[in-house]
């Protein structure tokens, strides 16, 4: 915040339950929601001129009530099944939700733009007494009043319940919900049409969940600096001279915006962590599957249909070389995503139960495709919205801004020392 220090006085919390009966016995995770069982809290900020916020909290817990009949996995809590997995226990017990008051104007909250813990986790809630995701809601609301008539929605959902998309068809509807309007698309709520096979069947090496050395001893900077949190704008001009470096040498035929600048981060990050020339790096992101199953997911599915996916060199190959290089990475790694993959990654968690390394890894999450931006409870669209927190350390988020949305802003935190190497590089583009 720009001078007054944010002091936010929250109500006393309360359940919102589905308005209706829904099903009561436990509900079904796949594979691919195991993987991804964090929190994930995000704010928007309204503010309407020819609306105030004395009924917003109101409004916005009616609607959600009403929306949770149809989508009732949410106002569960997570559960350990016999198999070892997690499940949906209770659903329809209901989502946590808070009203809340804040000693100063919206505007004051400041840049939305980078992610700011301190300030904005107040505009969340945090179940005082959880210390593990099992103890936590899937789902807690705050709605918090500002003096100037705005209001703020904090919200926090587990990951294991939706991927982005998802989470932006939710609240959308929730939001459409508010407003009196019919749901568009009901969500498909069965998640057991991407089950393991009976016997699983891995057929590929999937070294997104290969442990890796840190021969760099890149854990002893996390230890020792602090963590700095840097957001890094490109414009559709500096993507567009991204996306000709990269294709420059002829190597590449074209690329798109997220090879491009996913190569770029790639190749800054490993620089401004010092890693050794014979340090493996590995790139992680994910990759929809909805229309890369076959048969493809139906519309509205409700859950993750996300496949990870991974690029692996040596530090030194990937500095050495020119962008097209981790550009191409990059590329046979989207390529490689086909029904067969996607399928031997569900079965191999299978097998193994394993969790993606992060060592020595760089984890890239776009939300640019997502309209979260589009989000209109009754106070038209949001001033603005973004993350409260990066889920991890190695994660960076890709964020659509501006005009049209065609501007990107690259979130990261990195070590003190790190970070003033990775903005001299961007300041290199």
């Amino acid at each position: 915040m720009a001078n007054t220090e944010l002091i936010v006085k929250q109500g006393e919390p309360t359940r919102v339950q589905p308005a209706e009966e829904t099903e009561k016995g436990p509900y079904f995770l796949s594979n691919l929601d195991q993987n991804i069982a964090v929190p994930v809290r995000t704010v928007y900020c309204f503010k309407s001129a020819s609306r105030g916020n004395e009924d917003a909290a109101q409004v916005i817990k009616d609607s959600l009530s009403k929306i949770l009949v149809s989508y009732y996995p949410m106002a569960g809590t997570l559960a350990i099944s016999s198999e070892g997995k997690l499940i949906v226990h209770n659903p329809g017990e209901g989502a946590m939700f808070v009203e809340a008051e804040a000693n100063c104007d919206i505007q004051e909250i400041g840049d939305l733009t980078k992610p700011d813990p301190r300030t904005l986790g107040k505009l969340i809630y945090n179940v005082p007494a959880a210390s593990n995701i099992l103890e936590m809601p899937l789902m807690t609301v705050q709605v918090t009043k500002f003096k100037c008539g705005g209001f703020t929605l904090g919200l926090c959902m587990n990951h294991c319940m939706k991927d982005g998309l998802c989470a932006m068809e939710f609240v959308n509807a929730w939001s459409e919900t508010a407003r009196g309007l019919d749901l568009k698309i009901p969500p498909f709520l069965d998640r057991t049409i991407i089950k393991a096979r009976d016997p699983p069947k891995v057929e590929f090496q999937h070294n997104e969940f290969a442990e890796i050395e840190d021969v760099s001893n890149t854990k002893k900077l996390y230890a020792e600096e602090n963590m700095l949190y840097r957001s890094f704008f490109f414009d559709p001009e500096k993507l567009d001279l991204l996306k000709k470096k990269a294709t420059e040498d002829g190597v590449l035929g074209n690329c798109s915006t997220f090879e491009a600048l996913s190569g770029l981060v790639w190749r800054a990050r490993t620089a401004a962590l010092r890693m050794q020339p014979d340090q493996q790096t590995k790139l992680l992101f994910a990759v929809d599957g909805r229309s890369r199953f076959v048969p493809p997911i139906p519309e509205g599915y409700f859950g993750n249909a996300i496949v990870l996916t991974n690029a692996l060199c040596e530090a030194g190959e990937l500095l050495k070389n020119p962008l097209s290089y981790s550009v191409g990475l990059i590329r046979k790694a989207i390529d490689m995503v086909t029904d067969s993959y996607m399928r031997s990654a569900i079965d191999y968690f299978e097998v193994t139960r394993a969790r993606p390394s992060l060592t020595a890894t760089l984890l890239i999450t776009t939300w640019t495709k997502l309209s979260f931006h589009t989000t209109d409870f009754g106070w038209g669209e949001p001033l603005c919205s973004g993350p409260v927190t990066l889920p991890e350390k190695e994660v960076i988020l890709f964020l659509s801004h501006g005009l049209g949305r065609k501007s990107i802003n690259v979130l990261l935190g990195l070590p003190k020392s790190a970070m003033e190497t990775f903005e001299s590089l961007m300041m290199q583009v």
